[in-house]
């Protein structure tokens, strides 16, 4: 246990800094690390893991958005009405997850990694942004349709949206450190809406005194412990970092993040 908790406060620490450089919330950190320990019961070991992730972001989002709001890089009118939608699409997500197989959920989480990669190298506008690019105004099918379908796969794989909705904002002309800014509360419905369902799941044997549903209370606040003081710390070197440099470690993390979970 004093291992597991070790590792724990140590990939907390990691997400604290993915929150708020990447705008991750932590999922595609504490999917893998936490599915590793739950497969002392590997009938619910992917549900635990995305179940622990949906809750962290709740806190790790929240917190990361607070320091975003203070530091004025919120951008009301790409927030607005795109976060409902994505709060729509996390209720139908939510549901979903939680009556899909073990092996389905860890495979389409696998898929979802390869194929926002491979778009994001490919795709134009991503990993280099000219400096005349100018911010353009987000659409009304890519708010109504695009909302509802980034939060139903966010909440259904415990991911939060980051990966959908920053190259989403990239495509948009947005700068690494903009669109990472408004993953965070746009990750918010999602991780509220997904928790909420996890936690009054029937879970048959992956409820207990450390679980709430199928949310594991200690792993969850484990993370927490690591990622709070991270998340403060890390918040103040936002913006010095190099555009490219941005979009470059972004994808160098979820390439980690996807072998990690391939070879678990």
């Amino acid at each position: 246990m004093l291992i597991e908790i070790s590792v724990l406060l140590g990939f907390g620490c990691l997400s604290g800094v993915t929150t708020v450089l990447f705008g991750f919330g932590g999922g595609f950190i504490t999917v893998p690390v936490v599915y590793a320990f739950a497969l002392a019961e590997p009938e619910h070991a992917m549900h635990v893991a995305v179940a622990t992730s949906t809750a962290v972001m709740v806190v790790n989002a929240g917190s990361a958005t607070l320091a975003q709001w203070r530091a004025g890089r919120l951008r009301r009118d790409y927030l607005w009405p795109l976060i409902a939608f994505i709060g729509l699409g996390a209720v139908l997500g939510s549901f979903a997850a939680t009556m899909a197989d073990e092996s389905v959920l860890r495979w389409l989480f696998v898929a979802y990694l390869a194929l926002t990669i491979a778009d994001s190298v490919v795709r134009k506008g991503f990993v280099s942004r000219r400096d005349e690019d100018r911010p353009r105004a987000l659409g009304g099918i890519t708010t109504t349709a695009g909302g509802t379908g980034i939060g139903a796969v966010a909440s259904f794989l415990g991911v939060g949206g980051s990966v959908l909705t920053v190259p989403l904002m990239r495509r948009k002309g947005l700068p690494m450190a903009d669109a990472t800014a408004l993953a965070n509360p746009l990750s918010l419905p999602v991780a509220v809406i997904g928790t909420a369902v996890y936690a009054f799941a029937a879970t048959g044997t992956a409820s207990g005194t450390a679980h709430l549903g199928y949310v594991d209370l200690v792993a969850a606040g484990a993370l927490l412990c690591g990622s709070l003081p991270t998340i403060a710390v890390t918040r103040r070197v936002v913006g010095r970092i190099p555009d490219r440099a941005h979009a470059i470690a972004y994808l160098a993390l979820l390439v980690a993040a996807l072998i990690a979970i391939v070879i678990r």
